[in-house]
């Protein structure tokens, strides 16, 4: 199955049985380091993950690491930036932790990023937003922002279906809208395609319902551009209410029936706002969003925009996911200036590696590293990038990782 790599002896695959992950004690879990200052973040993000998953279960558990390759390191290995190797660990373990990786603006390779959410299926982009205390967040209600956002990983501008101005591809299309449709564009226009479907948008509200059922969600709320897209977004809408309403009914009740009233006990608003008002809202009522669904691009904005309210890209996790396999990154770029000074905040890698312990039903190790890492930064031990807004001494990226371990062995099996 693998030409260049070999799976780690001493651990287990994740399988899937009726439906369901079957997680061994020592499951084995690819990385990909990715580029820029992926290596250092991700080697600080397995090392607190040890930690946690050594506290909490006290060496019952423990995770076997297989380092797999994609982006530039990948490239005078295999040939290639996106390896058979690599889809068919992630495919054979389920779950893969991943850094950063470069994606060139305006020429060069697709996003290998996009390809692998793509190839892999990983439909669902999962990205919670939460306050950590200490953060020097920029809003006034940073402590009240609690959202995740689902955003549709496959469709809308990720389908990359798109042709150069000066290409035989856009000429031809241009020429087929004039004739058929008399819709006349410049001669210097270069054209996408915005698809969006009712297959994908059910399951991507379906995986967000389902996240607001197991975690206690109170609110899901659609966000579009049907006003202007009705065909595209707007159907988004109708579609993800039209989900709701049909699989899970009797759980959910609908804006326009609560008529200003109070969400009825053991019910989950869906609601929706149009994309332009949901960045405006987010911002004066973060309290009134829990759980915010989107096609692709505006998840894209959305989901920087609400961790600037928290204080940034540095301490924002992601997650990919499908129907069983999950591929856990930081949402930030991989940051070349940065790479190799040991200065990176590793804080999103690790949040996300943390997403990637509740994937697997590590609650405890999930909830041990969440709070050893708030408790680190809220001492003011913390990277450059934070600590050059609190006017302190910031610390390295192993000084910073030395320090989380330290709260989590402090803190124990207590999570």
């Amino acid at each position: 199955m693998f030409q260049k790599i070999k799976p780690p002896e001493g651990g287990k695959f994740i399988e899937v049985k009726d439906g369901k992950l079957i997680v061994p004690d020592n499951p084995i879990v690819p990385h990909i380091d990715g580029d820029g200052i992926g290596p250092e973040v991700i080697t600080a993000a397995r090392r607190m993950v040890d930690a946690a998953v050594e506290a909490a279960y006290g060496g019952k558990r423990k995770i076997v690491w297989w380092k797999i390759y994609a982006g530039i390191e990948a490239e005078p290995i295999y040939g290639t930036l996106l390896p058979e190797d690599t889809l068919n660990a992630i495919r054979t373990a389920k779950v893969a932790l991943k850094g950063p990786m470069t994606t060139p603006i305006g020429s060069g390779w697709r996003s290998v990023n996009v390809a692998l959410r793509q190839l892999l299926d990983l439909y669902a982009n999962i990205r919670p937003v939460k306050y950590i205390r200490g953060i020097p967040a920029p809003h006034k209600y940073a402590d009240k922002v609690d959202i995740v956002i689902f955003r549709e990983n496959t469709e809308d501008v990720y389908a990359g279906i798109e042709w150069k101005y000066d290409s035989p591809e856009a000429e031809k299309v241009r020429e087929f809208l004039k004739k058929e449709f008399n819709i006349e564009l410049r001669p210097d226009t270069g054209i996408g395609l915005k698809p969006i479907s009712r297959f994908a948008t059910r399951r991507i509200m379906n995986k967000a319902m389902e996240w607001a059922l197991k975690y206690g969600r109170k609110r899901v709320t659609v966000m579009h551009k049907g006003n202007i897209m009705k065909y595209t977004e707007g159907y988004f809408k109708i579609w993800a209410f039209e989900f709701a309403k049909e699989k899970y009914g009797d759980k959910v009740v609908f804006e326009e029936e609560l008529q200003g009233g109070e969400i009825p006990e053991g019910k989950i608003l869906v609601n929706d706002r149009i994309a332009d008002n949901m960045f405006n809202q987010i911002i004066t009522r973060p309290w009134d969003y829990e759980i915010i669904v989107t096609p692709n691009l505006n998840g894209d904005y959305l989901s920087d925009a609400a961790a600037a309210l928290v204080g940034g890209l540095g301490v924002a996790p992601g997650a990919n996911v499908g129907d069983y396999i999950g591929m856990f990154e930081p949402i930030h770029g991989s940051a070349p200036k940065y790479a190799g000074k040991n200065v990176a905040n590793p804080t999103a890698a690790t949040l996300s590696a943390a997403m990637m312990l509740d994937h697997i039903g590590w609650h405890e190790a999930a909830n041990l590293l969440r709070k050893a890492i708030e408790e680190t930064i809220a001492s003011g031990k913390v990277t450059q990038d934070i600590a050059r807004h609190l006017g302190i001494q910031p610390l390295s990226t192993t000084e910073f990782t030395e320090e989380v371990i330290k709260n989590i062995k402090k803190l124990g099996g207590s999570s």
